[in-house]
């Protein structure tokens, strides 16, 4: 409100004084710490320390102190943390801090957002309109910009995070997470969190002439990884109870998933994602993309070894002849003491056990010996290392020349790393071993020589005396081994949960959770499987296995794999007990139960049917070909793929089944059958080699079940005045169908078609359908199509859909 100057000189005081009342009011509440929306032609002013705040408080906006007389403008939880630092969410000039004076932020008349500082531009949104604008702080802590007319927002910090992104918010193809240079330094670092141009999310690594893409794993594709690259939709989000979702099939659930609590995923300064829970003004780490953070590109620097044990966590260390570059910050890695560019004849190499420097190979040389690898070395003035393998069993052996010395880890692999190093290095280095040894060795003597001056009956007594005692120290070693053990399994299990998402119940909280086992739901061969219900309310199904199923370190071990294997194909798993004789998973609970009680039950449609028979291949290609640890299904049957709320399918009891080595196409190490009558393929009868096309037989069979109703063997009149005939499914179905044809006539459609399915169908649809199913159960294996390739046989028919 403005007031001519000459104009009030001229007014009688009492009529100025309401004029003088309103306008101190007004600067009272523009010049107020707290604000609810800025306005266009309002600023909020750094001395002012005007904030916005959120209506229900959770989050503040405004001037964040980030050094001596520095700020940026950011969005933070209000509430601080037991360590009194708030934690921010948002920047907007992370790179370029203003000053403590003079700076404002304003949302100027024409729409567009500025950030000044000493009159100089520093950020601004790049946003013009003519409609009447209002800044203002969501309780999703997003700000927004807002046209009043259409209340439709022309800016929003959703759009451009910087490292963290809030629930609900969506991360998509035009958005990136950049981590901090540092715990206390948020300008822009050295990892960034984006999806690539084939629709997947990466992690990646870059600074100064080193990138490289880490996360999908660099050894593995990203099928092997649980990624699909077939979608353009590039986008994910996570929802206020904890569950990841994203295009590309990255899905995950926090450990504490149920309760809407406050979360933020954020991409960390050591290049990890994290998910994080506030609990008691304290965040908690309840998911993480990386378990082993010595994997992640550049977390040691150049010329240095990194190091991870669960309890004690990461160490980088430099090697011997190296020193660090910089001692406050570790990731500027290490350097070379000496040169070592000069003749070979100065240098020489100490080697490092199973240690593995990834990339920067100059040279691959197949078939050769150490001397050779050596020497290659040798002659080349920029070879820093090498790596050299010899695998007797396969009569082959690689070497690897170095000219770079990066991402440099213990692998536990038959890799050994040779570190070329001046002589005089290698010989202090060999020396520092040989005069560890030799400190032990002379110990040793020197008790030996004070036994010699003893007379022999003390040197008996002595001797006895150490017999007795090492039988109680061993004694008391096994049964303090034994006293600890359950501890350090805890702490295994602990790490696993944060490792694969699950939560591990108790056999108590099962109990409780499944009302004493009492309302079952189905049941196989692997055990029987109930309803329950978790603390938070989530409905799950709760498969008891058969006892004595599997040891506790082996069901351990396949959990792990089951926490990498994530598809929306296959059941989701929430969970576990391991406790005693008792071995239990918890899973999703499907509404519409399995698909064979849905096969007569007149609720599915023929566009349902090629649905369910395009899900189901997808589940099972991805169990065969895309995870890190092949699954052989080894049961596919109606009664193991269950159906959601919108009969979608989800394959069940694949994590159980037999795991395969990716590469490795067949198996003979099954102990027994494995499968149900009727699905089996013939490889189980005629004791052949086993492989994936076991399932694919399989899926054959239950497709041809959705279409026909008919269980796989079933009684079948020939005709009225003949005796019923057992014939299988399958030589049924040929029977019906006219050989080389490419469609088939009504007449056959109506005697194969399973009437029980509602809606109409499509002629040439089921046609195709018909003849994937068979091309699936023909009886040579080899003749038989692999479940992508079903996959992309049963495309057209999705898209006909």
């Amino acid at each position: 409100m403005l007031i001519h100057s000459q104009y009030i000189m001229h007014m009688p005081f009492l009529y100025l004084l309401p004029l003088i009342t309103l306008y101190y009011s007004q600067v009272a509440h523009v010049s107020s710490s707290s604000l609810s929306v800025l306005s266009e032609g309002s600023s909020l002013l750094v001395e002012k320390k005007h904030h916005l705040v959120s209506p229900n408080g959770l989050f503040t906006a405004g001037f964040h102190e980030i050094g001596q007389n520095a700020y940026c403008f950011a969005i933070w939880f209000s509430e601080p943390m037991l360590d009194g630092n708030h934690t921010l969410v948002w920047t907007a000039n992370r790179n370029e801090p203003v000053n403590g004076k003079g700076s404002r932020f304003s949302l100027w008349k024409n729409g567009n957002l500025v950030l000044t500082s000493a009159g100089q531009k520093i950020w601004t949104s790049d946003t013009q309109s003519n409609s009447q604008l209002q800044l203002q702080l969501l309780d999703s802590g997003n700000l927004v910009l807002t046209k009043l007319v259409k209340n439709s927002y022309l800016w929003q910090s959703f759009d451009f995070p910087t490292d963290t992104i809030l629930p609900n918010q969506p991360f998509t193809k035009d958005t990136v997470l950049i981590s901090s240079r540092s715990s206390t330094d948020f300008s822009t670092g050295f990892y960034k969190l984006y999806y690539d141009y084939d629709n997947i999310i990466r992690l990646l690594y870059s600074k100064n002439d080193v990138t490289s893409v880490y996360w999908p794993y660099f050894y593995s594709t990203s099928w092997e990884s649980r990624r699909s690259t077939y979608n353009n939709s590039r986008v994910a989000s996570l929802d206020s109870k904890g569950s990841f979702q994203s295009s590309d099939n990255l899905t995950f659930i926090t450990t504490d998933y149920g309760d809407a609590l406050q979360r933020r995923l954020t991409l960390d300064v050591d290049g990890n994602i994290r998910v994080y829970t506030l609990n008691q003004r304290s965040w908690s780490v309840s998911w993480q993309a990386i378990s082993d953070p010595c994997t992640i590109r550049g977390i040691c620097g150049p010329n240095s070894l990194c190091t991870y044990n669960p309890e004690s966590g990461r160490k980088c260390a430099c090697m011997h002849g190296y020193k660090s570059t910089n001692q406050s910050d570790l990731s500027f890695g290490c350097e070379p003491i000496h040169d070592l560019s000069g003749h070979h004849e100065k240098y020489d190499f100490i080697m490092l056990p199973q240690v593995e420097f990834y990339g920067f190979d100059i040279k691959l040389i197949e078939g050769s010996n150490f001397t050779v690898c050596k020497n290659a070395c040798f002659d080349n003035p920029n070879c820093k290392a090498f790596q050299f393998t010899l695998d007797a069993a396969r009569g082959s052996s690689k070497c690897y020349i170095k000219t770079f010395l990066f991402n440099g880890l213990y692998m536990g692999t038959i890799y050994n790393t040779y570190l070329k190093l001046p002589k005089n290095e290698v010989l202090s280095y060999n020396k520092h071993v040989a005069n560890e040894s030799s400190l032990y060795c002379s110990s040793s003597r020197t008790e030996l020589e004070r036994g010699k001056k003893s007379e022999n009956g003390s040197l008996k007594f002595v001797l006895w005396f150490s017999i007795i005692l090492g039988v109680i120290e061993f004694t008391s070693f096994v049964f303090f081994y034994y006293i600890i053990k359950q501890p350090s399994g805890t702490t295994t299990q602990n790490y696993l949960a944060i490792a694969t998402g699950f939560k591990r119940f108790t056999y108590a909280e099962i109990v409780k959770a499944s009302h004493k086992f009492g309302e079952e739901i189905g049941r196989g061969g692997g055990g029987i499987v109930y309803k329950g219900i978790l603390p938070d309310n989530r409905v799950v199904a709760i498969k008891r296995l058969h006892e004595a199923f599997q040891g506790e370190a082996e069901f351990l071990a396949e959990m792990t794999t089951i926490g990498r294997i994530n598809h929306r194909n296959l059941i989701e798993t929430y969970g576990y007990c391991a406790e005693g004789k008792h071995r239990m998973l918890v899973y999703e609970y499907m509404e519409n139960g399995s698909l064979a009680k849905n096969i007569g039950s007149n609720q599915l449609d023929w566009q349902s049917i090629i649905e369910i028979a395009s899900g189901v291949a997808k589940g099972l290609a991805y169990l065969h070909e895309e995870c890190l640890d092949w699954v052989l299904h080894c049961d596919v049957k109606p009664q193991n793929i269950l159906l959601d709320a919108n009969f979608n399918p989800k394959v069940a009891d694949f994590g159980l089944s037999k795991l395969f080595h990716p590469g490795v196409m067949e198996n003979s190490t099954f102990s027994k059958i494995r499968g149900t009558r009727g699905y089996m393929a013939p490889e189980w009868v005629f004791n052949l080699p086993i492989t994936s096309k076991v399932d694919v037989y399989s899926y054959g069979m239950v497709v041809l079940e959705m279409i026909t109703g008919r269980s796989p063997t079933y009684d079948q009149p020939h005709n009225d005045n003949e005796m019923l005939e057992q014939k299988r499914l399958v030589n049924w179905v040929k029977e019906k169908v006219v050989a080389n044809s490419e469609s088939l006539i009504e007449t056959q459609i109506t005697e194969i078609l399973n009437p029980m399915i509602r809606g109409e169908y499509e002629n040439g649809q089921m046609s195709n359908l018909l003849k994937v199913a068979l091309q699936c159960v023909k009886e040579d294996k080899d003749a038989r199509p692999t479940m992508s390739e079903v996959v992309k046989m049963l495309l057209p028919l999705e898209m006909d859909d």
